[in-house]
């Protein structure tokens, strides 16, 4: 019998991958936040996978965190400024073989949940798969993509990518995974802000060319500054084919603020800029650009960590 899933953050995400898990008779439980979703959850009698229009319903297990079975491998789903809490909250339940999946945008949260855990074997990820909910404990699989992941530590694949290839999951292991890490932060630098402060989706960008391009200058001194070359090559050339080939979509920092969501601004532009002042790097755009969408979301009366 294969190892359990533990699926942590029944965000679209989390719903996405631990739908297809059970829809291919691979383990899985849910961790919900408390007794109260628990029994929400039990209610809606599982979860629901839109595909193609089409509704499928999965009985996946659920359990709170104070529950008190072992977890062997855990997938975080949730967003990067909750990831590091709630892992401490399940540490004590980690096996010491325990594999924990990190499916957090950004950079920042990954190495924050590898310090609470240092028993466990953290594994990053990166996706490009859309998803998003329209109700409780559904999703729709809006946007078929792709998920890279990796372990900068040790960089022998688990067997387990078996139980993806199982559930339909598009992925490839990857040696390289911070540099596919950085350059997804660059590329939501370069366009997520900048649609929350122009108030547009992706395609509104064409028209703000020469501030695209200025950013994408400077975020590539801090990615080769950071040693990471490979991220850095032609990154504008791939931030404007984003543009193009996503016009009609709306940013998920964008949808965040319009509903008024805080967002992960903290380990996209934030932890950009951080890394930037550690290494005495002076980028005035791209601080600039940070205290501008700082001060956007504060009139709006959202969060800015």
């Amino acid at each position: 019998m294969s190892t359990t899933w533990h699926v942590l953050g029944a965000g679209s995400l989390g719903t996405l991958w631990a739908t297809r898990l059970a829809r291919a008779a691979v383990p899985v439980r849910l961790i919900v936040r408390d007794s109260t979703r628990l029994q929400a959850y039990q209610a809606a009698g599982g979860l629901t996978l839109v595909e193609h229009g089409a509704e499928l319903r999965f009985p996946v297990p659920a359990e709170t965190p104070d529950s008190q079975a072992p977890i062997h491998r855990l997938l975080v789903a949730c967003k990067a400024y909750d990831a590091e809490q709630a892992v401490a909250q399940l540490a004590p339940r980690l096996a010491p073989d325990a594999e924990v999946i990190l499916l957090q945008n950004g950079l920042g949260s990954q190495d924050a949940v590898a310090a609470q855990v240092p028993q466990a074997r953290c594994i990053y990820a990166s996706s490009t798969e859309g998803a998003f909910r329209d109700g409780d404990w559904r999703v729709v699989f809006a946007g078929h993509g792709f998920t890279w992941l990796g372990d900068a530590s040790h960089p022998v694949a688990p067997i387990w990518l078996d139980d993806l290839d199982a559930a339909g999951i598009p992925h490839e292991w990857s040696t390289d995974i911070l540099t596919r890490l950085w350059r997804k932060l660059a590329l939501n630098c370069a366009i997520n802000p900048l649609t929350v402060l122009h108030d547009c989706r992706n395609g509104g960008l064409q028209a703000h060319h020469c501030e695209v391009a200025t950013l994408c200058g400077e975020l590539i001194e801090l990615l080769e500054r950071c040693g990471q070359p490979a991220a850095a090559e032609n990154l504008q050339q791939e931030v404007e084919r984003v543009i193009h080939a996503t016009a009609a979509n709306y940013s998920s920092m964008y949808q965040d603020v319009n509903n008024r969501r805080r967002t992960e601004i903290s380990y996209l532009l934030g932890h950009a800029c951080k890394v930037a002042a550690r290494h005495q790097l002076n980028l005035p755009h791209l601080n600039q650009l940070e205290s501008r969408l700082i001060s956007r979301l504060h009139s709006l009366g959202l969060p800015s960590d």
